[in-house]
């Protein structure tokens, strides 16, 4: 069992666990990492340590270290994920470091600035709209409707196709990267790649089946030409002004097309589904979601001019991503020595940023495990120091597709909430997030759709 009263701190490290069984604090993480990390942060504090092994472990919780590591020192910190990254993503923007990862930002920003942004509303919208009417009153496995509907989002948006039916590929390769890579496992991705183990065939055949899909997308927009408003249409055409000149290779053009299939409709899909798990246990909110609804819009669709006014729909979206991060956790490893909370971490130590952790702090949220959309009023959120929430991340690493992903979910929320009602199927508790670095909810989740004034 761990020891939870020792709370004497060394000279060189603040205080922390320290396992009565060898390897009680791994097999407590591995169970369930986000509660593990809130029970040691309650316990010992802002930072808090642990050492793994030979690995010196450092778990950062107050918003002044996040931002610290995230921001003011990012260059002393590398993304301890990263190689484990380039296995499933290449060296797309998630896996790109240094110079490389500048490069890639630089060439794929217009891809997400205001004007495009405004251009892909319309996109999602009408997805939403034909989702909503195609329905039937009953039980749907409502993980798997939010996955194809932002699914048939991201194909169109980011690759100007209907690309909707390789969401068996996007998610057969997703279930077999998160089955082969863990926190624990990262650092020897390449390693496990070259294994003949269950896993790693698995992982391997899935890869190459994807792979054969998005290299088929590339050449067949290539031979086809044009200037389509989409990603795809940007890679091809883009070059490194700022740098040689060059473009994107076919391999670069790959990972970056992976990396949007993969981040582009599985984190939204995830906050999706758990808006309405909330809503439906919180009936208040959503009576007054559906009040903001059908007041802003009138019975009409939504357009890119209304997302301002849709504020208590974007508190919804807020509130859920503070109680269901879809990345629970960030790791970074120290690359040069560092001070951080008033101690020297050493080159090699892991950091540990947990938005699970830091969003449910007492001192930053009254009440930290209710669901309370309200909190997000300019004048409470104001209040509050800047990373109490960060679940896009922040830095020079921040999510490039922070606002794409923010936009949609109020989007879609507001149009599916014009039509329809999202129930449990019976009572009892909410459904329990599936234990990997996604907050996935259960893909057996099944929810109950009930048309608006039934």
């Amino acid at each position: 069992m761990i020891s939870v009263t020792d709370r004497r701190a060394t000279p060189a490290h603040p205080p922390g666990p320290r396992d009565r069984i060898p390897g009680a604090s791994f097999l407590a993480f591995r169970r369930d990492p986000p509660e593990f990390l809130r029970q040691i942060s309650r316990t010992y504090g802002d930072l808090a340590y642990h050492r793994l092994g030979s690995i010196d472990l450092y778990l950062a919780s107050h918003p002044d270290l996040v931002r610290d590591v995230l921001v003011t020192n990012a260059r002393h910190f590398t993304g301890l994920a990263f190689e484990a990254g380039k296995s499933v993503t290449g060296e797309g923007l998630l896996s790109a470091q240094g110079e490389a990862h500048r490069r890639q930002r630089r060439l794929l920003q217009p891809a997400f600035h205001h004007d495009r942004l405004s251009d892909y509303a319309g996109v999602m919208v009408e997805h939403a709209r034909r989702w909503s009417e195609r329905q039937e009153a009953g039980v749907v496995a409502l993980r798997t409707e939010m996955m194809q509907l932002t699914l048939g989002i991201i194909a169109q948006t980011m690759f100007g196709s209907g690309e909707e039916d390789a969401g068996d590929d996007v998610r057969e390769f997703l279930n077999a990267a998160l089955a082969l890579f863990t926190p624990f496992t990262f650092p020897f991705a390449r390693v496990l790649e070259r294994l003949p183990l269950p896993q790693t065939r698995r992982f391997l055949r899935a890869r190459a089946r994807l792979d054969d899909r998005v290299y088929r997308l590339i050449e067949q927009r290539r031979q086809a030409g044009g200037d389509a408003p989409d990603l795809l249409s940007i890679l091809l055409s883009a070059r490194d002004v700022e740098g040689d000149g060059s473009g994107l290779s076919p391999q670069q053009i790959r990972d970056e097309v992976v990396t949007f299939f993969l981040a582009g409709h599985e984190t939204t899909a995830n906050a999706l589904t758990w808006c309405w798990c909330l809503l439906a246990d919180h009936p208040e909110a959503e009576r007054e979601l559906h009040r903001e609804v059908d007041t802003v819009l009138g019975g009409r669709p939504p357009q890119p001019a209304d997302v301002p006014d849709l504020k208590y729909t974007g508190w919804v979206v807020a509130e859920t991503l503070r109680l269901r991060p879809t990345i629970p956790m960030i790791f970074r490893r120290v690359v040069t020595p560092h001070e951080l909370g008033g101690y020297m971490l050493p080159r090699g130590a892991v950091v540990i940023l947990s938005q699970y952790v830091t969003h449910r702090d007492p001192r930053f949220y009254t009440e930290p495990d209710r669901f309370d959309p309200r909190r997000w009023a300019p004048e409470e959120r104001a209040a509050r120091p800047r990373f109490a929430f960060f679940p896009f991340g922040g830095g020079p690493r921040v999510c490039i597709g922070e606002h794409f992903a923010t936009q949609e979910a109020v989007l879609l929320l507001a149009t599916i909430a014009q039509r329809w009602r999202v129930l449990p199927v019976s009572d009892g508790p909410a459904p329990t997030p599936v234990p990997a670095m996604l907050t996935r909810p259960p893909e057996s989740l099944a929810m109950r759709l009930v048309r608006r004034g039934d």
